[in-house]
């Protein structure tokens, strides 16, 4: 798998969140819940300060290992958090290094894939 090695400066999201794990046989549906909140529901218009208009799929705050419970947030990376929606959360994303990852494809196809071959890398 390619990747790149990337110094972020911190990163503020706004977005929804909710935890899930692997093994959770609605994983998918809950993931996909995320996205469909966050578009149909009006979050990603009701969000001000964004720095673009590209939405953020982070997955983030793991227990452990592969198979424990993780966040998932989708959301929009904002100058401040000021006058946040009501239904909305709030991320940091640390100042650091980051492996970069690109992926291309049909959205759900493409991410499980992806996920599939990380699981695979030591």
């Amino acid at each position: 798998m390619n990747y790149e090695i990337v110094n972020l400066e911190e990163k503020k999201l706004v977005g929804v969140t909710d935890r899930t794990k692997n093994s959770d046989s609605n994983m998918t549906m809950k993931i996909g819940a995320l996205w469909n909140k966050f578009y149909n529901e009006g979050i990603y218009k009701k969000i001000n300060n964004k720095l673009n208009e590209k939405a953020i799929g982070m997955y983030s705050d793991y227990e452990s290992d592969v198979n424990s419970e993780y966040s998932v947030t989708v959301g929009c990376e904002v100058s401040s958090f000021n006058d946040i929606p009501k239904e909305a959360v709030t991320k940091v994303i640390q100042k650091g290094k980051y492996a970069k990852f690109i992926v291309k494809g049909h959205m759900q196809k493409a991410v499980a894939n992806f996920w599939q071959e990380l699981w695979k890398m030591d």
